[in-house]
């Protein structure tokens, strides 16, 4: 295998596994929720006496089985409110028919006044997305990126199984009991008893086991854990659990070549961009313009194949905010903002875990950053924003201005140009790095001036503060850059100007009338 532009190997379960932390947002779990639960799979699948085939399946149904959970989270929040709280409820209910409308008719409208939750009752009864109807949509979802990440028909066919039931009430009903494959009837005992094991320990977790035999799970699973649950749930709570589920692995490790990461970047890219109507194909937007201006702006290969890859994951983290603040129409609270502003920390804290993928995270964090330090989640400003985070930063901002939002229309291109533009002038973004994206979105170039002496516009901008007599403190403070570059600016100065102070500086300034243009 060729080496990975990350700067390391790149392996499919840590690519899956980092997908299991964007799923444990989008169904309002907290983050290793999945990994916990595949602990508790896997342990079962050894207890069985599961082959290592049997055992690479309830692998990898585990860390996807929900993952299509936010396909659908547009029509979750229209009807329920908050989608994330809505699924996190799921766990507590056993839904079979009569529960099931129970759960779905106590949620119609939640969190807003009577008279709307009984207006959208009357259109639910009509117009609703059923709980079956919405499962499909999950496992669908699913079983398409397991398939674009190259995953064995093993696989897909427990991820299609998800949701089906022991006793033949699940979705999509075709098969009951031990026609259920394995994986499927494994993955689905540990996800209700991981979760019931973090609220209420050990007795919980068997409670829930029991009360749920021979309708949701399979009865020998059930004894098979009721017997064991001690030793199956030890250790989880203090136990770091993505380098014990990495290291889990049954098979011999998948390492994927250059063009596989790229395919499963873009299909995550994909996924990821369902979660809002209003955001489909603007990962890879981003991300290709991004590529293109980072090309055209002369950054060699390797850093422009990082600005895309990290521009197709730089929204993962949108999955733990609720749809009912990514499609409101109106104003924002200062709550709602604040989760908003949460989005690219997450995404960094997902990538974060493998030591593959966190170069990337560490770009993609970046991009609602500002030159000024207005921006978020970590008020970054001048030089702690790298060239590829001012880079993804400026195609982000365009290629979000020229699509439509729930609050707005797009923006003509021209429109965002100018607007882009106008953020340099504010010290928002970096000038090069938005000429750049300009340029790759087709907008004419505008030409760079010859400045006398070799200077750049850069060093312009530093001579005619350096005339005006600001130290190079105040310079770095005045050009949102540290200290240390406003120094190097002006010793480049010097040297091209041929001078050694501020006033001969100040002379030639003069002559080539450098401070009026």
């Amino acid at each position: 295998m060729s080496a990975q532009p990350t700067g390391a190997r790149v392996r499919l379960a840590e690519l899956v596994a980092m997908i299991s932390l964007g799923t444990d947002l989008g169904m309002g779990q907290p983050m290793e929720h999945v990994l916990r639960q595949s602990l508790i799979a896997l342990r079962l699948a050894e207890r069985v006496g599961l082959d290592e085939h049997e055992r690479v399946a309830v692998y990898y149904v585990s860390l996807l089985a929900w993952v299509g959970c936010h396909v659908d989270a547009y029509e979750q929040a229209k009807w329920f409110g908050d989608d994330l709280a809505l699924k996190a409820d799921t766990r507590f209910v056993d839904l079979n028919d009569l529960p099931a409308k129970v759960f779905v008719a106590g949620r119609i409208g939640a969190g807003r006044g009577l008279l709307e939750r009984a207006r959208l009752g009357v259109q639910y009864v009509g117009d609703g997305l059923r709980p079956r109807e919405a499962i499909e949509n999950h496992w669908r979802a699913t079983n398409a990126l397991a398939e674009s990440l190259g995953l064995s028909a093993d696989v897909r066919d427990g991820l299609y199984q998800t949701f089906e039931r022991w006793d033949g009430k699940g979705v999509p009903a075709e098969v009951r009991g031990h026609d259920i494959r394995v994986a499927a009837r494994l993955v689905n005992l540990a996800d209700v008893v991981e979760v019931f094991h973090r609220a209420g320990g050990v007795d919980a977790a068997v409670a829930v086991a029991r009360e749920r035999s021979g309708t949701q799970f399979d009865p020998m699973l059930v004894e098979l854990f009721c017997a064991a649950a001690p030793d199956v749930l030890r250790g989880l709570d203090e136990l770091t659990t993505w380098p014990a589920v990495i290291d889990a692995e049954p098979a011999l490790e998948i390492v994927l070549t250059e063009p596989e990461l790229d395919g499963a970047l873009e299909a995550i890219a994909d996924f990821t961009d369902l979660k809002s109507p209003w955001t489909i194909g603007h990962s890879r937007g981003v991300a290709d313009l991004a590529h293109a201006a980072a090309a055209a702006a002369g950054m060699p290969a390797y850093e422009a194949t990082l600005v895309r890859r990290a521009g197709l994951l730089h929204d993962l983290g949108r999955l733990g905010v609720s749809n009912a603040i990514w499609d409101k129409r109106g104003p924002l609270t200062a709550a709602e903002l604040e989760r908003v502003r949460l989005h690219p920390y997450l995404t960094e804290r997902m990538l974060a875990s493998s030591a593959a993928l966190a170069p990337l995270g560490a770009i993609a964090v970046q991009h609602h950053e500002r030159l000024d330090g207005s921006g978020y989640p970590g008020g970054l400003s001048g030089d702690a924003l790298t060239p590829a985070g001012r880079m993804l930063a400026a195609a982000d901002a365009y290629h979000a201005m020229t699509e439509a939002r729930p609050h707005r229309t797009a923006r003509p291109g021209e429109e965002a140009a100018a607007e882009l533009r106008a953020g340099v002038r504010r010290s928002l973004f970096d000038g090069e790095a938005v000429e750049a994206v300009l340029a790759a979105a087709g907008h004419p170039a505008r030409h760079r001036r010859d400045w006398p002496a070799g200077l750049t516009s850069r060093e312009v901008e530093v001579l005619r503060l350096l005339v005006r007599g600001l130290s190079n403190k105040e310079i770095a403070e005045q050009l949102v850059i540290s200290r240390k570059t406003a120094g190097s600016h002006v010793e480049h100065i010097y040297t091209k100007l041929g001078v050694s102070n501020r006033a001969q500086a100040s002379l030639f300034a003069m002559k080539h009338g450098l401070m009026t243009v």
